[in-house]
């Protein structure tokens, strides 16, 4: 997700399930190891974007596969992730019974561990931060989107797949876990040790700011799109307009993504009308996403991106650039629009399999790309609780937006 981006909280996931037929074997003549994976074969098989299947003969790889004895279920499951490491595609990846259940977990509004949106770099292959979720023991200790993971706990992440890396970091609350980073490929790694804690997902941060006696601007931070997201926000929206807000900031800035459905919900937050995302998959345009006459306010809107602003966060600060309804200013984003779905197996593990990926209203393909903002404005990484303050580059020109600007979008 590119890069392939894994949250300990998620990407832009729209689970869907679907039953799938193709030529087998007969049942009887293969083993309960056997039909595991042939079972997963016919779920890529069915749905994944790539038809071709990164150029190799998708049915011939089934048959080698499966005609191999099997000794017991993590065989099977070997046999799996090595058929899915064919595909060359970071984010279509086999789960485990107990990683399939932690990433169904991680969308639903709390989670466990030290607080990391990671990716594997799919030119090195190396782990990397997408971002730390606000208010994290990870965010707390500095680390900042495309740090490189080198270690986990004194083990090479070299050796460790992404789903092993996620699981490494997660645990029991007030237990600790020792991460080698390093900032820059030219720079000393750097040993810290985090105390993992429950992290509470409240996605939202909200305040009004009165700039001048005519500007009070609401000011909302978004972290990610779970499933407390929508409600949240809007929530927030309708308390800032009721205290006289009358032009707002959407700050969704090291915002790693996570439920596409979410991403566009809280999209026709701001839109009455529109087209906020297609999604595309190996037949071409599978259909878009529109809004309708649900937005809450019609105040000026500018939002802020930056290198940690992934997946459902493009979405949104696409649909809203796009749109002419927001202005974005800050720096290019992360880059990942491809879309997963997951998939349960018969035994209770799972597959995240790319089936689509998704433009922008203009038709515009962000993936490994980003979202360009509308005013570009770099800053250096700056801690939370500066966010938003005289010493944020980006916010500030944010406000000189407003103050210099008499009409912006929304406003006519």
């Amino acid at each position: 997700m590119y890069k392939k981006v894994f949250q300990i909280g998620l990407l832009a996931i729209l689970p869907i399930l679907l039953a799938v037929t193709c030529w087998v074997q007969p049942a009887a003549a293969l083993t309960e190891e056997q039909k595991l994976v042939s079972e997963a074969w016919r779920i890529v098989n069915r749905v994944y974007l790539d038809d071709t299947f990164n150029h190799q003969n998708w049915s011939k790889l089934r048959l080698n596969t499966i005609k191999q004895p099997f000794k017991d279920r993590e065989a099977a499951y070997e046999a799996i992730q090595k058929m899915l490491a064919t595909l060359d595609d970071p984010f279509t990846r086999f789960l485990k019974p107990e990683q399939y259940r932690s990433l169904q977990v991680n969308t639903s509004g709390e989670l466990t561990g030290v607080g990391l949106q990671i990716a594997l770099e799919p030119k090195t292959g190396q782990l990397e931060v997408v971002a730390p979720i606000a208010g994290s023991p990870a965010e707390k200790a500095g680390i900042r989107p495309h740090d490189r993971i080198l270690a986990i706990d004194g083990v090479s992440t070299t050796e460790l797949t992404l789903d092993e890396s996620a699981a490494r970091m997660r645990g029991p609350a007030g237990s600790k876990v020792s991460l080698v980073l390093q900032r820059a490929p030219a720079q000393e790694s750097t040993e810290i040790q985090l105390v993992r804690s429950r992290i509470e997902l409240n996605p939202v941060v909200a305040e009004l700011r009165q700039v001048t006696d005519d500007l009070k601007i609401g000011y909302l931070r978004l972290t990610q799109f779970n499933a407390n997201a929508t409600a949240e926000l809007a929530h927030a929206i309708t308390n800032l307009e009721n205290q006289g807000a009358n032009a707002y900031i959407l700050d969704l800035r090291n915002n790693p993504g996570g439920l596409l459905q979410a991403g566009i919900e809280i999209a026709r937050l701001w839109l009455d009308e529109g087209t906020i995302v297609y999604t595309v998959n190996r037949q071409g345009i599978q259909g878009s996403f529109e809004a309708f006459d649900s937005a809450i306010t019609q105040d000026p809107l500018v939002v802020l991106v930056n290198q940690g602003t992934a997946s459902a966060s493009e979405i949104l600060a696409g649909a809203l650039q796009d749109n002419g309804r927001a202005q974005v200013i800050g720096e290019t984003t992360f880059g990942k629009g491809l879309i997963q779905s997951l998939f349960n197996l018969s035994d209770g593990s799972g597959l995240a399999v790319t089936v689509a990926k998704y433009e922008t209203p203009q038709h515009r393909d962000i993936n490994k790309l980003g979202i360009t903002p509308d005013l570009v404005v770099s800053q250096e990484p700056i801690t939370p609780e500066k966010m938003a303050t005289e010493a944020d580059r980006q916010y500030l020109a944010a406000i000189e937006q407003f103050a210099t600007h008499s009409v912006l979008a929304g406003k006519s």
